[in-house]
């Protein structure tokens, strides 16, 4: 009797599914804890010089603002508002930056592309 499939794997290209599980168990482990490491970190931007500092967590949500009192001019809340839009922004770009960074090491530990994320 000739062997089943030919002699081949059924399965192709994806060899020992007893490895792919655990790959796929380490990269879900490594990804918990990327998202607890970017929950906690923090990431700061400042604009107009430091007057307006905007701190985010690695998700990008806002944690704190700090205004300098040199900043508040009731005559010009207009400035004031656009500094500390500004400070967030760049504040949510870097954690962005930092987070992308984070998930591209553990999708090339775990062989993927890049961009996945």
């Amino acid at each position: 009797m000739a062997p089943a499939f030919g002699g081949r794997n059924p399965l192709g290209g994806l060899g020992d599914i007893g490895k792919l599980m655990k790959q796929a168990q380490k990269m879900q482990e490594d990804m918990l804890a990327a998202q607890e490491q970017l929950e906690a970190a923090r990431v700061e931007a400042a604009s107009g010089g430091g007057a307006v500092k905007a701190t985010v967590n690695g998700k990008g949500k806002l944690v704190s603002i700090e205004v300098s009192p040199d900043a508040v001019d009731p005559d010009d809340v207009e400035m004031l508002q656009d500094l500390i839009v500004t400070a967030v922004r760049e504040a949510q770009d870097r954690a962005e930056a930092e987070a992308e960074e984070t998930m591209k090491g553990i999708a090339g530990a775990a062989g993927l592309p890049g961009g996945l994320f």
